[in-house]
Order: structure tokens, then sequence, then C-alpha cells
């Protein structure tokens, strides 16, 4: 079955915003005026198509990025709902490293918010273009210029208006297209579908005319020959404003900004025209380069080698392992042999669909440009590349922040136990930032997560969908270990007891690395002292002894080891007695190079009513935080702060306390800082005594 729509009119696009600045509610009227849904689903009555999770129905929040595709104007458009909560970051990296484009969602009060930052900083990574879609316009307080200001002065976007907002607050009647300079009211009776066209409101038509030649200049300043014709005194035609609006969007000069409110159905429409208009189809983003050969890629084309990356994975209890791909380049059918080049393994692809939400399209074949599930991929994981057999290619993957929280998680009976396992297991497929380990020492099964929602959602989870009983202990800060002070030092591992011995000497040099550089390991053995084939056991043992610390029993992090002499024995030495010998020597010297605890800190963002500004800077101070500035916004002052993520549990319940329910807050994982040295020796001895210090 060929191509139904040409690879030029396809789209593929994520939504990205803070919490609760309507994602989702404009998922949903893109959805409704596309025709793939026959009503409006709404947040807060838990039926929105696109949060199909109970947890997240029950909480009105997103919590696993939902895929959908739907048509508009001829155009073929992949949509990606994608969570605003921090705890769920992980759902926004992975989409945004397979997505063209996106739209990045602002609340018309709230403006740029933490989350905000974070999501537009991701996008970024990924080189996404981006359209601007200013929300919640019928709120009190709505002020589109001013968020237009903010996403100038503290993204460093370059904001285009598209549209000017007809009133603001309860007064939002519609919004000017400023391309066309007309006048658009959406029908309340039609639920928006019918849209008025009309003349612009004398009041505004100043404005309307000022910001249309603005607009103008941008999209001329994008092409020399726009320019040429701009600066000789004629003026552009709208296809010629759409062309310079686009190879600026593209090119990530400019982000055209739209305005609206989903939730009142007005302003939706100019935006999916907006996506066409200006987004990026798979041919602008053009060829795929392999992760480790700069010069081999990949073109998106039908007849080009199949190449695609799975960025996300679903345990599903009917179907079993659900693979989210998308298609870089070839065609991908049904019952097609494909390669795993990451693990280098073979599987065959089972059953392929189009996702809509948690509802399935078969498909016999999928082409380039196209997001798609596969069954049949029982070994591939989050980030690998699946690709043709006679043309292999390894796509770069993606990259997840580690986990910050940890909680002990046991079986509350024994025939919960071998299920504990097996879901887990699932579920850390799922996740890339949800990990799990079994603790020898203590013989507990540790699950870490990215926040308390997080590992929330993942015993809910445990309990609703896998139907396992168990029990959780207290949240853990997850703690690192690193070194202050360069040291240098040997060991010898001899171990004789009748027969063949052991036999390993290495001399170590440990030095501290820049926070967040993490591990390096360097070989400066001369001469053959230590002959090549016992170097990288000598790296393993090291690896092995910084899994836990010397201190804590923690990660170490950020330390250049350097192996620069040592010895060996003709009969008695092999590699398992260098990797002991290496593991000892790195856990002597640690000791000694000054070690370092460290947490993470959050940046905390607290929004209350002026009155509570005293409690609310307090609660952070109290919290061994550090209050970084203070400012205003729709109302409400901000408290802006650092704060060690060990002092914040249970923080919500503090602030509604202190402000008898108004405060809010949201925090975000910021960096790593040494923990004060009362503060580290406690937890220290605490880990002994549970006998976690090996």
């Amino acid at each position: 079955m060929p191509r139904t729509v040409p690879l030029a009119n396809v789209r593929n696009i994520g939504i990205m915003a803070h919490i609760d600045a309507g994602k989702t509610t404009c998922s949903e009227r893109i959805l409704f005026y596309s025709g793939k849904n026959y009503k409006l689903g709404e947040v807060h009555e838990g039926g929105a198509t696109m949060d199909y999770m109970v947890q997240e129905q029950e909480r009105g929040i997103t919590i696993t990025s939902a895929a959908t595709a739907v048509t508009w104007k001829d155009h073929q458009i992949s949509l990606i709902d994608t969570p605003g909560h921090v705890d769920f970051t992980a759902e926004v990296e992975r989409s945004l490293r397979v997505l063209d484009g996106a739209i990045a969602l602002f609340c018309a009060v709230g403006g740029v918010q933490p989350q905000t930052e974070q999501v537009w900083r991701q996008s970024e990574k990924y080189e996404v273009p981006k359209l601007c879609m200013i929300n919640k316009m019928d709120r009190v307080g709505a002020d589109f210029f001013g968020v237009i200001e903010e996403i100038r002065n503290e993204l460093g976007g370059n904001p285009v208006p598209m549209v000017y907002p007809i009133g603001q607050g309860e007064d939002f009647a519609g919004v000017v297209d400023l391309l066309a300079m007309r006048a658009l009211t959406f029908d309340e009776a039609s639920k928006g579908v019918k849209i008025i066209e009309g003349d612009i409101p004398a009041d505004i038509l100043e404005d309307c005319r000022r910001l249309h030649t603005e607009m103008m200049e941008k999209a001329a300043e994008q092409d020399d020959a726009l320019m040429e014709k701009y600066l000789g005194g004629e003026a552009l035609t709208l296809d010629e404003i759409k062309m310079g609006l686009r190879k600026g969007t593209v090119g990530r000069a400019l982000v055209p900004t739209y305005c609206g409110t989903a939730f009142k159905n007005k302003g939706v429409q100019p935006l999916l025209d907006g996506v066409i208009s200006f987004l990026p189809s798979p041919l602008d983003a053009g060829a795929i380069h392999s992760a480790d050969n700069p010069e081999l890629m990949r073109t998106p084309d039908d007849t080009a080698p199949f190449s695609a990356l799975a960025f996300k994975i679903l345990s599903d209890k009917h179907m079993g392992k659900i693979t989210f791909i998308r298609i870089y380049s070839g065609t991908l059918k049904v019952g097609t042999p494909i390669l795993n080049s990451t693990l280098g393994a073979e599987a065959r692809i089972g059953r392929l669909f189009r996702m809509h939400a948690s509802r399935q399209e078969a498909l016999e074949e999928a082409y380039a440009g196209d997001i798609v599930a596969v069954v049949g991929l029982a070994k591939t994981r989050t980030g690998d590349t699946i690709c043709d057999i006679a043309h292999p290619i390894v796509l770069e993957s993606i990259e997840f922040p580690a986990p910050v929280i940890s909680i002990a998680i046991r079986p509350a009976s024994r025939n919960d136990n071998e299920k504990l396992g097996t879901s887990l297991h699932a579920l850390a497929q799922e996740d890339p930032t949800f990990v799990v380990r079994y603790d020898q020492e203590t013989g507990e099964t540790v699950i870490s997560g990215m926040g308390e929602l997080h590992l929330e959602i993942i015993v809910d989870r445990l309990r609703r969908e896998f139907g396992v009983n168990c029990e959780v202990g207290k949240p853990e800060v997850a703690y690192r270990e690193t070194i202050r002070h360069m040291v240098d030092g040997e060991y010898k591992h001899v171990k004789q007891s009748g027969g063949r011995g052991q036999y390993a000497h290495v001399c170590l040099r440990l030095e501290p690395q820049d926070p967040g550089h993490g591990f390096a390991f360097i070989n400066e053995v001369k001469g053959g002292v230590i002959p090549n084939e016992y170097i990288p056991a000598v790296e393993k043992g090291v690896i092995k002894a910084m899994e836990s610390g010397p201190c804590g029993g923690f990660p170490v992090v950020d330390v250049k080891v350097v192996v620069h002499f040592g010895s060996y024995h003709e009969v008695d030495s092999n590699e398992f007695a260098f990797i002991e010998c290496a593991r000892q020597c790195f856990k002597n010297l640690f000791m000694k190079g000054n070690p370092q605890l460290l947490e993470p800190i959050m940046s905390v963002e607290v929004a209350v009513p002026e009155d509570y500004m005293g409690a609310a800077t307090g609660s952070i101070c109290q919290r061994r935080g550090r209050v970084e500035g203070m400012d205003e916004k729709a109302g409400s002052k901000l408290v802006h702060g650092f704060v060690p993520l060990g002092e914040m549990f249970g923080y919500s319940n503090t602030i509604r306390t202190l402000t008898q329910g108004r405060g809010t807050f949201t925090m975000t994982f910021e960096r790593y800082e040494g923990v004060p040295y009362e503060l580290a020796e406690q937890i220290i001895e605490k880990r002994k005594k549970e006998g976690k210090v090996r």
C-alpha cells in the first residue's frame, strides 16, 4: 500500500510546557478540530483521550507521553503530548529526541515558569524548531505581550506574534490573524468549529499594522532575495512572508507565537495552520548521521535502507512489549526481519501500529518520517537503533538524567515475591530514569527515580496494573561521593594457599574532576610492567570499587584514575587478581584523598500571596536552603532558592499549612554540592549501622 501523504506534508511535533499550562487540553482540541475525536475530552473530568492511565485521570496530570496522529489540511501530524512535571522529564527528553518540531505552551498568567525553562533547554539541546502558544487568555491577569517579553528575555527566544488578542482575561473574544490582517472569532454554539472572519476592531488596528510590518521585516531578514525586494520599497506578498518565516523557524532564528484559550475553544485552528506552515517536515530536518561514523548517514527517503530509533517502551497485558519507533529512512513491513544494531541482535516485526493514545490502528507498512509502534522486539531498549540487516547503522542514543531519590521495596507475602521482580523489570524497561537494584549486604530491593511523585506512581502501578502487594520504606536521597585532593599510591594483592597463587601489583593516581565531568580512566603504564591484557581488569576493578564508595556506600563520581606503574607474575597473575588489586588500591587511596559526600541540590520556586512571603522564605532557610531572589507574577509573590533534596520531603504539606492552602511550589534538579561535615558524618554513621558500607 503506497504512502497516502507526501513526506513534505508530514509533521512530527510535541507539546511541551510547565505543569498545568494546558498541554493536554490543547491536545484534546487538536484531536477534536481535526476530526480525530467527535467529542471534547476534559482533563478535570478525567475524560482526556491523551491522559489514558488511571493515575493520570485521578491526578489530572500527564505522566507518560502519549502519541497520536491527525490530519489537518492534507497534512499528517504525529502529535506527542508530554508531561510537565519535573519527575517525568525523561518523557520529554525521549520525545524531543525523535521530533522535528514542538509547540511550547505558556500560561498567559504564569508566563515562563521553572519547568518551561527546563523543557526549552531540552528542545535546544536537540535543536528542535518551535512555535509558541500562549494559552489561558481568558484568565484574569492574562498578558500576551508580557509573556512574549519573558520568552525573549528569559529563554533567549525570538518570538514573532502571528496573532493579536482581541481583548484579554474575561473580555477575550478572539484573535487577529496578523498575516491575513483579519479578525477571527470562534462560534461558541459549535464549540469553536465555526470561525467568523471580520474587520479588525478600530482600537487595535494601528497596533496590528505595526506588528504586520515587523513580521514582514523579520521574514525579509531570513532571505537575501526577500531583503533586496523589501529594501527596494516593495511589500512582500503573503506567500513570501510565509516563506521567510518558515525559513527562520526551521533555522531556529524565529519562533512564531500564537495565543488563545484551548479550554474555551478559541485560537487552536490558527495554531494548527502555523504547524503546517512553519514547522519542518522530515525533509527539512534532513539526513541523520551515524553516532560512530559521521560520514555514514540516512536520508528521509522511502527507498533508502531502513533505519529507526526506539524511543519508548510500553508493557501491555494483552500484547506484551510494545516499542515506539521513529523511522528515519526506508520502509518497514510486517514480518520484516530487522537488526538491532546497538545490541547486534536480529528480530522480526510481528505487528505494526499507529497509536492513538491507548488505542491501536493496525498497519501493514510504515514509511520514512512515521512514528509508529511495533510488537516483536523483545530485546530492544529505549535508545536502541533498529535497521536493515544488510545496511547496519547505529544512530545517536538518548541520554537520561540519573535518579535522585530511592526507596526500599519488599513484597507483602511470599506469593508476591516472584511477581515483584518481573513487574519491576517491566517498569524499568519502560522508564530509563527508574532504576532497580538488589543490595546484597542488606538483602533489600531498592528502587530509584526522579522524585517522590515518580516513585509514588511506580508503586501505585505495581499494585494496580501488576497486582503486586508491596511495602515501601522511607525515601532516601541519592548521595554521591568524590575526592577533593590528588592522591597517589600502590597496592599488592598476594595470595598463596598451596598450588597456584594470586599476584597483582598496581600503582594508581586519583585526581578530582570538575563537577559533572564523571569518570575517566587513563593508562600511563610503560615498558610492559603490567601487560596490556590486564589493563582492562584494572579498570574493571576501579569501576567495581566506585559502585559502592568507601565512605557511605554511595556511587563515586567525578574522579580521574591513572594507572602508571605495577608488576606481575608469570604464573600467579590473572585477570581476577588485578580486578581485586585495583579495587582495594582505589578504596585505600580514596580515603586519603579528602573524600566528600555530595547531595542533590534542587532549584525551588515557591508561589505565595504577599502576606505569606516571610513564611515562604523562612521555610526555605530552615531547610538549609539559600534564597536567591524574589519577584512578582500574576498577583503572587515568587521566592526563588536552592534547597538540598533531602530537606524537601513533605514540603508540599508544610507550605500548604503555612499559607492556609494558598501556596504552591515547583522544584527541578540543579546540581550536586558537598554535604556539611557534621551532617555527612551522621549519614555515614547511619549507613554503617544499617550495614550498607562495605
